[in-house]
């Protein structure tokens, strides 16, 4: 899949010699498509690159605007010796992470498979803290765990939609492949395989047998 038109990348960071760095890369390596760090008044980036070290200074705000409000890929740039801040980002809903040694050429690769919707095939991109929520060792994203564990609490998804800020489209699709990953077919089988698999749950109970929308 090609990309035609000129694609944003907002960088945010603390630190001005790894904005400078980043950005020289974006807007001079070898790319098949047009890149800039600079967008429109009031217009949305295609890609959010968020330095981990501004939770450092920020209460998580800012990364709840870009995750919750905006239709922005949210890639975190990860720092090895903070782990701490990489585990909030996590908590934040953040899912993709990329290394500060990244090669101009890689990062180029993370853009497109951002744009084109393939970052989980894309080598220099990593899941965030795959180990640090239910369902990750069945090939859930942090956002199909997030869904089914409120499925498994009870929720609509009217609900899940209103307390995620998603559409209700989305909702369906995250229950839909979530449901694909571990074999389930209702909401009752998924909620069964989530208490089995750590999923914290709610007594409430609702259409146990309601199939996949």
């Amino acid at each position: 899949m090609g990309i035609d038109e000129k694609v944003w990348v907002e960088l945010l960071t603390t630190q001005e010699v790894v904005a400078i760095g980043l950005r020289t890369i974006l807007e001079s390596a070898d790319s098949p498509f047009p890149i800039t760090t600079i967008g429109a008044e009031g217009a949305e980036p295609d890609v959010v690159l968020y330095d981990v070290i501004r939770l450092q200074v920020d209460d998580g705000a800012e990364l709840d605007h870009w995750l919750t409000e905006t239709g922005s890929t949210v890639i975190a740039v990860a720092r090895s010796l903070r782990p701490d801040l990489g585990a909030r980002a996590v908590e934040k809903g953040v899912e993709w992470s990329i290394d500060l040694d990244i090669t101009a050429a890689e990062l180029i690769r993370v853009i497109q498979d951002a744009m084109t919707g393939h970052l989980e095939d894309c080598p220099p991109v990593h899941g965030m803290d795959t180990d640090a929520y239910p369902g990750a060792a069945a090939g859930l994203t942090l956002r199909e765990s997030q869904v089914l564990g409120l499925v498994a609490q009870g929720l609509r998804n009217q609900e899940i939609a209103a307390q995620e800020f998603l559409s209700i489209n989305s909702v369906k699709t995250y229950i839909r492949t979530g449901y694909r990953k571990i074999g389930a077919r209702t909401r009752g089988q998924a909620v069964a395989w989530a208490i089995q698999h750590g999923f914290p749950t709610s007594a409430v109970e609702r259409s146990p047998d309601e199939k996949v929308e």
